[in-house]
């Protein structure tokens, strides 16, 4: 019998949490849309020079091995530095 009103109120519980976290929440300001698109940017940017790292390290790697192994000099850079991060406010 306990067993079953315990069951019982955690239900209830858990509907009215539910329903509580369910409630639409009110449309973001022109601010908080201009700073969601500024964290975007920046991290579209960062990705970049996460990609721009990495594949600078392979370069070396590649580098390093053809040099060791005597199989000749290392290609040709193909990595797109992406440059300093520019806002896109305009103050």
């Amino acid at each position: 019998m306990t067993t079953m009103i315990k069951t019982l109120c955690a239900a209830t519980l858990l509907a009215l949490v539910s329903s509580a976290a369910m409630a639409k929440l009110p449309a973001p300001s022109d601010e908080a849309k201009a700073k969601a698109a500024e964290a975007a940017a920046k991290k579209a940017w960062t990705g970049k020079v996460n990609a721009y790292k990495l594949c600078k390290a392979q370069e070396r790697t590649v580098a390093h091995y053809l040099t060791t192994s005597g199989k000749g000099a290392a290609p040709a850079s193909t990595c797109a530095d992406p440059g300093p991060y520019v806002s896109a406010k305009t103050s």
